[in-house]
């Protein structure tokens, strides 16, 4: 199995419902996204439009974040998620710098002791959640590999109003993703980087 992901470009509202949903499964802290929604506009008045554009980790099946990490803190599930290990990470920032698809984030001491409105008056979400980051490790999106292993799909892609994110398995050619990749063309970002990302975009 090759978990994987495919975003239709012509279904994303650009709503960020999956950002919240994120945010909130993972209890990120202020400033930390492990997925953002970018947008561009094209055309001309009267004729101009805008698409959205989700990003996330794109779980390399060749990554190189795993390849340059000094402590082993990244690797690869047997299922390709592409995870950290807080106990080993260093917080050097190596993986950050050599993904081609600017998807690292550190966990800040500050904003994790501070919280979103500073001073140290946590909500009981950031009480309850937080715990599970180590200050100063660098981390990312993971596929929610909590909710996969007991057989649920990714916060986002079960938020998502509009049915843009489909996941699945990417050596099943039968599964939801490979089918909208063969019938749609699907493609994946920076493609020239030969990373052989598990995600891909249909238009």
């Amino acid at each position: 199995m090759k978990r994987g992901m495919v975003f239709d470009l012509r279904r994303c509202i650009g709503c960020n419902a999956c950002v919240v949903a994120c945010k909130q499964e993972n209890s990120l802290p202020d400033g930390v996204f492990f997925t953002k929604t970018l947008s561009e506009e094209y055309g001309v008045y009267p004729a101009a439009n805008r698409v959205y554009i989700p990003t996330l980790c794109n779980h390399c099946e060749d990554a190189p974040c795993e390849k340059v990490c000094p402590s082993g803190a990244t690797y690869t599930r047997d299922d390709g998620i592409v995870m950290v290990d807080d106990a080993l990470c260093i917080g050097c920032g190596t993986c950050a710098v050599a993904c081609p698809y600017d998807q690292r984030s550190q966990m800040d001491a500050d904003n994790l002791k501070d919280g979103m409105y500073g001073g140290g008056n946590l909500t009981e979400f950031e009480k309850d959640g937080y715990g599970r980051w180590t200050p100063g490790t660098v981390t990312k999106c993971d596929f929610c590999s909590q909710r996969v292993d007991v057989g649920l799909e990714p916060a986002c892609v079960v938020t998502c109003p509009t049915d843009a994110r489909i996941f699945g398995d990417l050596d099943d050619p039968n599964s939801a993703p490979n089918k909208l990749i063969r019938e749609r063309g699907g493609q994946p970002a920076l493609a020239e980087k030969n990373t052989k990302p598990k995600v891909y975009y249909v238009d």
